[in-house]
Parts: structure tokens; C-alpha cells; sequence
């Protein structure tokens, strides 16, 4: 018999939220999905009636031996994770909170990850199944709560990172894994081009690495697994020891390199491992590398189509994480391609025909 912790739902508005839906249908009204707002300087702003998802909050089922959580969208992630730590379990793909009133929701929603991200997965790598209102007001069930691929469209991985313009999420599935058993975080004294060098370099070898950043000539790493092998490998890397406060700072953009100057946006480039540094040539610039690199955070007033280009040039591309009402591009995101953008397109009119959930947030026309 499995070790099943079962919730009585804290509060349940699916009804509630199904009905909103209906009307909003019925009279072609835009919905602006709310959750904890801690979120909504991602993307572009949204004109419409509120549809609060806060108070669709608890947690449905955990079971700690299959490794299995389900929980409302509603849900504070604080609330989730205490939950989850109480049993020694923890969301793999570490995802940010960006103040208090984070939910899941929204976590899912935006599709975000945390520093572990490279080396555990994406936030859609652990979503088994969603519960999601669509745009004629049914709350509708798609995927399960195993790790299993099957025959048929993903919706709910499509959930992920969708920013509510596909539909409302309701309940969502993860999977959860243990909490390592050891921790350490360590500093090097070291250049970007001899960090992105050792980074690649330990890459290749089976070491229990789980975040890695540089900034200004420091190198950051944090080893997660058994103690044997988190001993061993800090004994061999060596280098001074860090708090682990500082992946927290990181992951919810505490950290004193987040603070903008006048005039300064903050741009998240994302690019194929082992990319070297970019000649933006930017005279204000500060650049933080997260994700061994991949990741890359820039606050500068240098503008959109640079820093676009350039990261188009090596493969990647580049988000404005500055409010947009705040004008910190013509557009957060960067434009997507003809042929994807109709595929865009075609998926938005065929699952929200009177383009009533968030219209705009992603992109200005659809």
C-alpha cells in the first residue's frame, strides 16, 4: 500500500471560473487570467475583465512514494514546496517565485525554470496532466499522473509556457523528485572565457553539478547528489564555499545585479551551450551567465534589434524581462518566424476562436 497523502480541497471555484468563461464566450469579453501578479511584468500587458484563479487554491492528491502531486493553479508555490519539503520531495525544474504571492499557475503558465534547469529539465518536462477550462467553459482533463508518453496530442505540456492564451488552468500534475541526500556550493576566482572553458570541460564528465553561474570573475557552482560524490568532486574542484542562499537570489532576481540603472532594460538571452561571450560592445552593460552559460542576463539601455541580432547570429534569442508598459522594447519577445508564427496563429483560433484568453500577452496578434 502506497504512503498517499490525500488534501481536502481548500477552496474549489472551478464551477465559479467555468462560468465566467461561459459569458465571457457568449458576449466575445477578453479575460485577463490572475493569479499572484508576480508575474506580470513577463510579456504584454492584458486588456480585460479579471478572471481570478487565487482563490482555486489546494492541494488535490500527493502521493510521496509514486512521486506524484496534483494541486490547483491557484496554489501559492510556497505552500506547494513546504509541502513537498515536509516528505523530502522538491519541483525539479526549480521554478522562480518572484515575491509571496507566486502560484503554480502561474509558474506553469509562464513556463519558467530555476537554475537546475540545464541539468534536471524544464518546467513541461515534469507537468503529467493538467484539469483546463477552454474557451466554451468546460473543464476538461488531458494527459494522467504517470510518466508515460502516449498516442495523441500534448496539451498539457502545450500549457506550459503558453501564458494563459490557450486556455485556464485548473489543476496541474507534476512529478517530484527527492531532495539530494548532500549540498555544496563553491566560488573560483576565474575570467568568462576560462569559466565557459572549465564548464565545458566538466560537462563531458559525470559530476554532480546542478547549477553553475559566473559574474564579475567568479565562477559559482553548486553539486548536488550523495555525499561521496559531493565530497569528492568539491575536494577536487576545490575553490571557496558559498551560501546556498545564493541560487535563491538568482532564481527570484534578488540578487543585487537585478537592480536597473537609468535608462537600463534587463534582457535574458538564451543560446546553445558553449557559446562564447557576445561582442555586443556594450559600454553600460553588466552580464550575469546562469545555466553554464545558456543563460544570459544583460541589463543595458543598448537597444532590442542589437542585442536580437546579435543573438540571432549565434544561434539563440533574446526577452525583455522590463516591464513593457515601462517601454522596455517594442516587443518582449522576440518575433517569431513566418511559418511558426502561423502555426501559432492556427492553434490560437482553433482552441480560443474569439480570442477571449489573454489576448496580446505573447504576441500583439494573437
Amino acid at each position: 500500500m502506497t504512503d498517499t497523502v490525500t488534501h481536502t480541497a481548500d477552496r474549489d471555484i472551478a464551477d465559479a471560473l467555468c462560468e465566467q468563461v461561459r459569458e465571457a464566450y457568449a458576449s466575445r469579453t477578453p479575460l485577463r487570467i490572475v493569479g499572484g501578479d508576480t508575474r506580470a511584468f513577463y510579456g504584454r500587458p492584458v486588456d480585460g475583465q479579471a478572471l481570478n484563479v487565487t482563490d482555486h487554491s489546494g492541494i488535490v492528491d500527493y502521493d510521496p512514494v509514486e512521486l506524484v502531486v496534483t494541486v490547483r493553479a491557484g496554489t501559492r508555490l510556497s505552500a506547494l514546496e513546504a509541502v513537498l519539503a515536509d516528505k523530502h520531495q522538491m519541483l525539479p525544474f526549480e521554478p522562480p517565485a518572484f515575491g509571496e504571492a507566486s502560484t503554480i499557475g502561474g509558474a506553469v503558465a509562464t513556463g519558467l525554470s530555476g537554475p537546475r534547469r540545464p541539468w534536471a529539465g524544464a518546467a513541461r518536462d515534469f507537468v503529467l496532466g493538467t484539469r483546463v477550462i477552454t474557451q466554451e467553459g468546460k473543464l476538461l482533463r488531458f494527459g494522467g499522473e504517470v510518466m508515460k508518453n502516449v498516442a495523441g496530442y500534448d496539451f498539457s505540456r502545450l500549457m506550459a509556457g503558453a501564458q494563459g492564451t490557450l486556455g485556464v488552468l485548473a489543476d496541474i500534475s507534476f512529478k517530484v523528485l527527492p531532495l539530494p541526500s548532500a549540498t555544496h556550493s563553491l566560488r573560483l576566482p576565474m575570467g568568462i572565457d576560462d569559466a565557459l572553458k572549465k564548464l565545458a570541460e566538466l560537462g563531458r564528465q559525470p559530476l554532480p553539478i546542478t547549477a553553475a553561474a559566473w559574474h564579475q570573475g567568479e565562477l559559482f557552482i553548486r553539486l548536488e547528489g550523495g555525499h561521496s560524490s559531493v565530497k569528492a568532486t568539491q575536494e577536487r574542484l576545490g575553490g571557496d564555499e558559498l551560501d546556498a542562499s545564493f541560487w535563491q537570489s538568482l532564481r527570484d532576481h534578488q540578487h543585487a545585479f537585478f537592480t536597473l540603472g537609468e535608462g537600463q532594460a534587463l534582457w535574458r538571452l538564451s543560446l546553445p551551450p558553449n557559446t562564447p561571450p557576445l561582442a555586443l560592445y556594450i559600454a553600460d552593460a553588466d552580464i550575469f551567465y546562469d545555466w553554464g552559460g545558456s543563460q544570459r542576463w544583460v541589463k543595458t539601455s543598448l537597444d532590442a534589434d542589437t542585442l536580437r541580432n546579435a543573438c540571432h547570429a549565434a544561434g539563440g534569442h533574446a526577452t525583455c524581462y522590463t516591464p513593457y508598459t515601462q517601454g522596455g522594447a517594442q516587443s518582449p519577445f522576440t518575433p517569431l518566424p513566418s511559418v511558426v508564427e502561423k502555426y501559432h496563429r492556427n492553434l490560437k483560433a482553433e482552441l480560443d476562436v474569439h480570442g477571449i484568453f489573454n489576448p496580446g500577452r505573447l504576441y500583439a496578434a494573437f
